[in-house]
């Protein structure tokens, strides 16, 4: 394997796949048990949800958040099996990605991080069922055009994915007043979300609150390796600051191309491994960065091309 500077990435809601887990289960020991302890944990069969499906229970947030915390510690328990305990220069996640991002720093144990998960995805379906939310996507836009016209209609700036990538999100009828104002502010397209809420925004205070007493109430160790933390894209250390900074993104932006500048320009990072269905942080850091090498491991034939492209 060569010596570059390796920084995790863990995908966020909207990546899972029906299957996600599977072969990786059926050829890793390691990977199974993060998947059978997850059952246990939980008293419930999410393997069997993030096995077989069906795609409609897997999707809801309850569900989702919990089975992609799992499935990107089984791809780093799976890797290391490979690769034994090779060194990692720091770690992101996209959105609900921060959490198995801290896991894998050793912030919390698997349980724990899984328990917390478990309870925000389910804090913030509440919080969905609760209001009438939605999101959309601002492709070609820059952000300040996006800002202003976030402001004009009364939502809020959810993600910062990358550059001409940015997506907003409130009250469902905001949302469609956005979209259909967006090439007024210079925005090349506007795509409203397939989505049941509205994430990242001030609808899901419910959820913000709720998670926050939970935090509270968990003990964190110092991460063995940086992790960045979305709402203010640099490294979070001390237990105040990761509780702070993971219930401030329930409702706050995920700045998700300063961190990955963060990665490259601060922590020296020079190739990424994305750990999680969908290859979409693949494609977000090629933009924010082009060239920058960003393996996606995800089933056992994306780790086996990993695997070959890390040893040569």
């Amino acid at each position: 394997m060569n010596d570059q500077r390796i920084a995790i990435l863990f995908a966020g809601q909207g990546a899972q796949a029906v299957g996600m887990g599977q072969d990786l289960a059926a050829k890793y020991p390691a990977a199974a048990q993060c998947f059978s302890r997850a059952d246990e944990i939980l008293g419930r069969p999410l393997s069997a949800l993030a096995f077989h499906g069906p795609e409609e229970e897997l999707t809801r947030t309850k569900n989702c958040q919990p089975a992609l915390y799992v499935h990107g510690l089984a791809c780093l328990a799976a890797l290391r099996t490979e690769l034994g305990e090779f060194p990692i220069q720091a770690a992101a996640g996209l959105s609900l990605g921060e959490f198995t991002a801290h896991a894998a720093a050793g912030t919390f144990d698997f349980e724990t991080g899984l328990r917390l998960v478990a309870q925000r995805g389910l804090f913030m379906q509440d919080a969905c069922e609760e209001t009438i939310g939605g999101m959309a996507a601002m492709i070609g836009g820059d952000e300040s055009a996006v800002r202003a016209l976030a402001a004009e209609t009364d939502v809020d700036v959810a993600n910062l994915n990358s550059p001409g990538q940015i997506v907003i999100s409130g009250e469902s009828s905001k949302i469609a007043l956005a979209v259909s104002r967006a090439k007024e502010h210079g925005i090349r397209l506007a795509k409203t979300l397939n989505v049941a809420g509205a994430y990242h925004s001030r609808l899901m205070d419910s959820a913000y609150l709720k998670l926050g007493e939970e935090l509270e109430k968990t003990a964190f160790n110092t991460p063995r390796f940086p992790v960045i933390c979305n709402v203010d894209a640099i490294p979070v250390r001390t237990p105040e600051e990761i509780r702070e900074s993971l219930q401030d993104q329930v409702t706050g932006t995920v700045n998700w191309t300063q961190s990955i500048e963060y990665l490259i320009d601060q922590a020296g990072c020079e190739i990424f491994l994305e750990l999680g269905p969908g290859g979409v942080l693949a494609g977000l850091v090629n933009r924010i960065r082009k060239g920058t090498p960003c393996l996606s491991i995800a089933d056992c034939a994306s780790l086996d091309a990993a695997l070959a492209a890390l040893r040569a």
